[in-house]
Formats: structure tokens, C-alpha cells, sequence
């Protein structure tokens, strides 16, 4: 696009865009720093110059795990200081973004992004196939009863505390 185009497409959408074209192009990162997603943005040059408020809405509006300021979106996940990727279903979120939106609408983004959206479906599936079935530190009940096994608890807090006084 020419210089100082305009277009319908909501920052938003935008940020997730660029932040799915990211997560495509290489699909072994698992995160970007805002940096990278602002420069993604730029280059995809849906809007140009870039808008100001694509700053803010990669730091916080559209971050799920921050509190909504004002925005509700859950469409960015913050895995670090300055990291985000895409918020998935299971990801932890602020209570007050409930019900936020997620992905852009169909219909809000140009055909030629159309496929990300599927993309992305296939991508969550992926992460929730892959996904460890058992949580490693619930694996862990139970372990180390045998250390406990010949004496009760009770028995062997009274003989730690022998000799105390």
C-alpha cells in the first residue's frame, strides 16, 4: 500500500494478524517481543504510517493475562517481560476480559488474512494435542509415602521435639 493509506481493518485485528503471520512463518518460536509484532505490523502495511494506538494494544489492550485497560480483548498472551504470542483456550486470563474477543471476525479482516483464521483453529488443536496429559507436580502425590511408611506422623514429631526443653 502507498503511503498513508487507510483501511476498515481495527488495530486489534491488526496486532493479531501480524502476530498469526508471525507464529506461521515460524511455527518452532513460541513467543515475539512486542518489537517484533510492532515491526510485523509495519511491514504488513495495512495502515500507514502505523497507527499509534498499535503500541498499546500489543502491551496491554489486547493482552489476556493483564488487566482490560480499557479494552477486553484476549487475543495475546503475555509469557514474559515484553513477550506475547497468541491467546489460546486454557490460557490463564484477567476475570474482567471474560467473554473478550479472541480472533478477529471473518468479516473484519481482508480475504487475502482469511486463512489464518483457520490456521489458527488447527494451531490451538495442535497445542491441545501436544499438551502433557497429566500435570507433573499432581504426578507427584503419593510419592515418598514409603519414607512414612513404619512410623506415624504424630510419633515422629513427638520424638523430634525429645530433649527440647
Amino acid at each position: 500500500m502507498p503511503v498513508g493509506t487507510k483501511s476498515n481493518v481495527k488495530v486489534a485485528d491488526e496486532v493479531w494478524i501480524a502476530t498469526a503471520l508471525l507464529h506461521h512463518e515460524q511455527p518452532t518460536r513460541l513467543d515475539f517481543t512486542i518489537q517484533e509484532i510492532l515491526a510485523r505490523v509495519e511491514r504488513e502495511g495495512q495502515v500507514t504510517p502505523i497507527r499509534p494506538g498499535v503500541y498499546v494494544h500489543i502491551d496491554q489492550h489486547c493482552v489476556a493475562n493483564r488487566p482490560p485497560n480499557p479494552g477486553r480483548y484476549r487475543m495475546l498472551f503475555e509469557t514474559g517481560t515484553g513477550r506475547r504470542r497468541l491467546f489460546r483456550k486454557g490460557d490463564a486470563y484477567h476475570p474482567a476480559r471474560e467473554g473478550g474477543k479472541v480472533t478477529p471476525k471473518p468479516e473484519d479482516i481482508p480475504d487475502n488474512y482469511l486463512g489464518l483464521l483457520a490456521w489458527y483453529r488447527e494451531w490451538c488443536a495442535e497445542a491441545v494435542r501436544s499438551a502433557p496429559t497429566t500435570d507433573p507436580l499432581l504426578a507427584l502425590v503419593g510419592s515418598g509415602k514409603q519414607v512414612w511408611a513404619d512410623e506415624h506422623a504424630d510419633e515422629y514429631v513427638q520424638r523430634l521435639r525429645e530433649g527440647w526443653e
